[in-house]
């Protein structure tokens, strides 16, 4: 047991900020208070709410009755992936204490933070009622000129503008904020987070391989046949909805593994990522012609 403390102290904190630092969705978790567990231990319920407007002013008989429609929706959970990667005492010994330590950090960066943003992205580009354009965007100044458009969608649809959260590709983002202008940095300035996606993460559409079958034993994911590229997104962040019921990132000492001289990383995601139906006008995308 101290064997497992000691590399739990060692590498859990290291790991745990590689993750954080890697990734570009972690801004849209939602507020748990906002949640509860659902009949089933695989669902998850939250409130959709809906009132009446107003009516005439009655002098006699007063105020029209209105009414509230507080429903909670269920859905089930829809993310539930991991991993688990041995090292064996004498390689990392012989690295110096490096391969366990780097494995653990080239799992967090390269394999569960990017996937952990290209499920969230092409969950939400799938969801049915939001607000999608479609074509290339050649330079920063049609960019500016499509964030205005989304802009103004936007506020055409009574979205808050507080909260919209601007996701774009590093080429569109790079090349507007190079631009440097009055008009450029007062568009940025409209959004509450502006965050550069990397093109491999940014799909409408993904395939979330199972690490089993023939030609999935990698694991991870790839651009789906139906799949197109995003240009840019912006989201309402109280439009989203981005739970993580269970993360498991657990250190198992080679003293305690009872098949192998190897010390174990094991890692579990199982969440949810939704759109709330009656806040879709809160998401808008542009993606590339298919």
């Amino acid at each position: 047991m101290p064997n497992t403390i000691a590399l739990a102290k060692n590498y859990t904190s290291l790991l745990d900020e590689v993750y954080r630092r890697t990734s570009v969705t972690a801004d849209l978790s939602s507020n748990k208070a906002m949640s509860r567990a659902g009949t089933q231990a695989n669902e998850i319920i939250y409130p959709q709410i809906a009132v009446t407007g107003l009516g005439d002013y009655d002098r006699n008989s007063g105020y029209t009755t209105g009414a509230v429609d507080l429903k909670w929706q269920t859905v089930q959970f829809n993310y539930d992936r991991g991993t688990k990667i041995s090292v064996d005492v004498m390689d990392n010994e012989e690295s110096r204490n490096l391969a366990f330590g780097l494995a653990g950090a080239t799992l967090m960066n390269e394999k569960i933070a990017p996937e952990a943003d290209a499920f969230t992205f092409a969950t939400i580009a799938g969801t049915d009622g939001i607000t999608k354009s479609t074509g290339d965007i050649a330079g920063a100044e049609q960019f500016l000129d499509a964030l205005l458009t989304a802009w103004t969608q936007m506020d055409e649809d009574e979205v808050p503008q507080e909260e919209r959260m601007l996701y774009a590709t590093a080429t569109l983002l790079n090349s507007i904020m190079a631009l440097d202008t009055t008009k450029s940095r007062e568009i940025l300035a409209k959004f509450s987070v502006k965050k550069v996606v990397p093109q491999a993460r940014f799909y409408t559409a993904i395939d979330l391989l199972d690490g089993k079958s023939p030609g999935e034993e990698a694991g991870h994911y790839k651009k789906a046949a139906s799949g197109t590229d995003i240009n840019f997104m912006i989201l309402h962040k109280p439009a989203i909805i981005k739970f993580d019921k269970h993360i498991a990132s657990n250190i198992i000492s080679a003293a305690t593994n009872p098949d192998a001289d190897a010390d174990i990383i094991k890692y579990r995601k199982y969440g949810l990522v939704d759109v709330y139906k009656n806040k879709r006008a809160g998401i808008y995308m542009s993606c590339k012609s298919a």
